[in-house]
């Protein structure tokens, strides 16, 4: 088990001039140069500069509503500004989190080489930290030919077929967070969660359908690089948002706009989903909304949705399983797949009457389960229908749920950063 452990009382924070600046996820960038964005008629309004691989939301209006089975009751709420992942996490992305998290765990718990340690000073002294601009030259470690380092980490491997693979149990990323508990007292709480997703997850849902394959080249192979991550649990996807702003901050630290504001990182409340999903400032805006969008340089009515279109039928739309996450038009937000190809993890516990309790601003529902609590209070709301679903679930308001353990082939996610408004074109017919 990884023996660093990452203190972190809080998400990680950002500067918001630096946004501007950033160099970048790596694996963003690349998914960017693969997938350029088609022109579209997108939001016009003031916009903050967006961090690499994300969109700028502008506040707005939605109609929040309970279950499809509560009479579709609901009630308006808003949302303030916020940054959103323009397409679903990829699984190039995710693989930079699981490599991360296997070097750490080899640095520290195995191979134990002064060569791969900062040289510590000060107060600093007898503390131990990873060198990464040295441990990056040869990661991943667990890749290594080096027969010193394959003998040193083998318990870190385990044999699948004729390939060697990590051991799921071995391969943790330990990080603190503010525990939430209802209307109970919060406190901060240390987790350690496995990180490899399922790769058999194809099989294991759809165990009579031939999909051997999709689980022995999904995650590992280059071609998948583009396609999003599934066989991801929600207290992964939560890890990943946790590591992924740490990556970020490091990335501008020696930046001085750093000094500026403070945002955080982490999945999307399903408000926030819905509104980005929604395409359109307020309930009443007629902007196109997830399933389809306006080309702006033909304007017409294009296709932006990847699903089940009728009993057996599913590659009418071009795939019979996952598209690359940029694939069909992006909304009027720039934001892509928010309905069809894989459904979202949220930020939310799930409650059917959620609308009933939930604030009118900015709402979202927290619950962190403990291990011992029963399944019911470890629902998490899933947000868009997948590639598997027909499409009465490509509704942006439509909700589900799954358990925060239980990973599927059919649920991504994307991550959020807050962000703060920029004057609209409401505010200018304002007069002071």
């Amino acid at each position: 088990m990884i023996t660093i452990i990452r203190q972190i009382y809080k998400n990680r924070l950002l500067g918001i001039g630096a946004l501007a600046l950033l160099i970048g996820f790596s694996a963003c960038k690349s998914n960017s140069a693969m997938y350029k964005a088609p022109k579209v008629n997108a939001f016009r309004g003031g916009k903050l500069p967006a961090p690499p691989g994300m969109v700028y939301i502008p506040s707005g209006t939605i109609l929040f509503k309970g279950s499809l089975d509560s009479g579709n009751v609901g009630k308006n709420v808003s949302v303030s500004a916020f940054f959103i992942d323009e397409a679903e996490v990829t699984n190039k992305q995710y693989r930079e989190f699981v490599n991360w998290v296997a070097d750490s765990v080899a640095v520290t718990d195995y191979l134990q080489d002064d060569q791969y340690f900062l040289e510590m000073a000060g107060e600093q002294v007898g503390q131990r930290r990873i060198n990464w601009a040295k441990v990056k030259r040869i990661s991943p470690l667990w890749k290594s030919n080096d027969p010193s380092i394959q003998e040193r980490i083998a318990p870190m491997l385990e044999m699948r077929g004729n390939r060697r693979a990590l051991n799921p149990e071995v391969i943790k990323y330990r990080f603190s967070y503010l525990q939430s508990k209802g209307n109970m007292k919060k406190a901060y709480v240390t987790d350690s969660v496995a990180v490899m997703p399922v790769e058999d997850i194809w099989t294991k849902d759809f165990p009579n359908a031939q999909l051997a394959s999709l689980d022995a080249n999904y995650f590992t192979h280059p071609s998948f690089d583009y396609y999003p991550v599934v066989g991801v649990t929600w207290r992964q996807a939560r890890a990943f948002t946790d590591w992924r702003a740490s990556e970020m901050a490091a990335t501008v630290l020696k930046n001085s706009y750093l000094n500026g504001y403070q945002l955080s990182l982490s999945l999307p409340t399903e408000a926030q989903w819905q509104y980005a999903a929604s395409g359109k400032l307020d309930p009443q805006d007629t902007i196109a909304g997830s399933r389809f969008t306006i080309d702006g340089t033909e304007g017409k009515k294009k296709l932006a949705v990847n699903f089940k279109q009728g009993e057996g039928t599913y590659s009418r739309d071009g795939a019979t399983f996952t598209l690359p996450v940029k694939s069909y038009m992006p909304n009027a937000f720039g934001v892509y797949n928010m309905a069809g190809n894989v459904s979202e993890w949220t930020l939310d516990a799930y409650s059917p009457s959620a609308v009933v309790f939930v604030n009118d601003l900015n709402p979202a529902l927290l619950y962190d389960a403990n291990a011992k609590d029963g399944d019911a209070l470890k629902r998490k709301v899933v947000r868009g229908g997948s590639w598997k679903d027909n499409g009465e679930q490509l509704n942006s308001e439509t909700r589900n749920y799954s358990v925060d353990y239980e990973p599927h082939s059919y649920i991504g996610f994307r991550c959020v950063m807050s962000a703060f408004e920029m004057p609209t074109v409401q505010s200018k017919t304002r007069k002071y």
